[in-house]
């Protein structure tokens, strides 16, 4: 099987810079390296390597040391035909998620007939048959799958309608994808955590995640603690029924027999819900237990404290994915996947351990 190519942070800067030439943000030349860096928060290598890579393609022409780069070619990235594109979303909800309705709204934008299904993944019960029933009696031009399990990844990798795989777990399939490479983040989290002296750490993951084995990031995950002589189980990976009431009757359990003393969260949602369980409980963070969430939701900016999270920048998935299907309305499908960098912020919801903690 065929893997799919990995754009380096240069090739992802190199295709923003020409969307962004194409729409006459720069005309005539463009801005020097120092600004691009300060403007995107972007390393000089990166810029560089970008700009160079747009000289070899004819886009740009060097004038010569310290002088900004002429402009001497516009490569039209705007749809040569209208194509109807269908986004396949995880749960109804993330209808009204920033950067599900950024997409929609970019691609609308930019005049391509998109929209979300009728049903979204977790109606279809996240299973392979129903998606594939679902998907076969309504049709469209090109797919944008959200979150998925891989199995379901995997069967449209092999449609030959055009598809491209927004998060879920996609690395190694041949289909175009973009997602958020979360290992770094998790990595700082989980070590903060121990260095603070949690060693009763739950990681809440959808049922996907888990089943039939942990995902990378959850199974990286109990690596960590066993590297650090943490005996793990269950415990650690819960499984638990994803509903209001199956998360409450989760927590009951846990707070009553061996209560945490750090919780992560893949999702904010799951964050949110249980940071309100827990303060009906007497339960706050810091003070009494720890709380990262692996997601960066616009609202954290907002929160005070800040939750820890890791942050990643949604921007540049939906950036990618809207060029993807610029590319594929102009008759060019890639299977090229977009990595995102992650890093840990440390906010203000975990702490130390209690004395008494550690003792039990």
């Amino acid at each position: 099987m065929k893997k799919p190519s990995i754009l380096s942070a240069s090739e992802q800067l190199a295709e923003y810079l020409k969307e962004q030439i194409d729409t006459k943000k720069w005309i005539d030349v463009m801005p020097g390296e120092s600004l691009l860096m300060s403007q995107l928060q972007i390393g000089r290598e990166t810029v560089r390597a970008a700009m160079l890579r747009l000289e070899k393609e004819g886009i740009l022409e060097p004038s010569g040391r310290g002088k900004r780069r002429k402009i001497i070619k516009v490569i039209s990235s705007k749809p040569s035909k209208k194509i109807q594109v269908r986004l396949l979303a995880y749960e109804k909800e993330d209808r009204g998620r920033m950067d599900c309705a950024s997409l929609v709204a970019d691609l609308l934008a930019a005049g391509i007939d998109a929209d979300f299904t009728g049903k979204s993944l977790k109606e279809l019960g996240m299973e392979l048959s129903r998606v594939t029933r679902y998907v076969r009696h309504n049709p469209a031009d090109a797919w944008i799958i959200c979150a998925a399990s891989r199995d379901i990844i995997e069967w449209f990798s092999q449609q030959a309608t055009p598809v491209i795989a927004m998060y879920g777990s996609q690395a190694g399939l041949p289909i175009a994808g973009a997602y958020p490479q979360m290992l770094p983040g998790q990595t700082a989290a989980v070590r903060r955590l121990i260095e603070l002296g949690h060693k009763r750490i739950v990681m809440l993951a959808r049922e996907e995640r888990r089943k039939p084995k942990p995902g990378r990031p959850e199974q990286f995950f109990l690596d960590q603690l066993a590297a650090a002589g943490i005996k793990t189980s269950e415990y650690n990976l819960p499984d638990w029924n994803e509903t209001r009431e199956g998360l409450a009757r989760l927590l009951d359990g846990l707070i009553r027999f061996s209560p945490p003393t750090a919780y992560i969260f893949q999702e904010a949602q799951l964050y949110i819900a249980v940071k309100s369980y827990l303060s009906d409980k007497g339960i706050i963070a810091p003070r009494d237990v720890s709380l990262v969430v692996a997601d960066d939701d616009p609202c954290f900016a907002w929160c005070s404290p800040v939750p820890s999270h890791i942050a990643w920048d949604f921007r540049l998935v939906v950036r990618y994915i809207v060029q993807w299907v610029k590319k594929v309305a102009n008759g060019k499908v890639e299977r090229k996947q977009a990595v995102i960098g992650s890093e840990f912020i440390e906010g203000g919801t975990i702490g130390g351990v209690k004395k008494d903690e550690l003792l039990q």
